[in-house]
């Protein structure tokens, strides 16, 4: 299951979110969108989970909770738009 998180601290790092995933369960792949010019975050990114009661449980246990300082908000990811 891909999902969405936002809201996300600027400072915050891929491996701080995916540990706090991975105490759910696997996580194959973790991203903090950047923008191309500044590499500086978006304050958004995605996470990939195999399992999708693992990832349900982790929607419930991480959404509006606080994770480097920020409340987040976290939800199934909307698949891409193709053009």
């Amino acid at each position: 299951m891909n999902i969405f998180v936002a809201k996300l601290n600027f400072k915050s790092k891929k491996e701080e979110l995916e540990a706090a995933f991975a105490k759910y369960g696997q996580v194959t792949s973790c991203k903090i969108v950047r923008d191309k010019e500044t590499g500086r975050s978006k304050g958004f990114g995605f996470v990939e989970m195999p399992n999708d009661e693992e990832a349900t449980a982790a929607i419930a246990a991480l959404n509006e909770k606080e994770f480097d300082g920020r409340v987040i908000v976290v939800k199934i990811a909307n698949p891409k738009q193709q053009d």
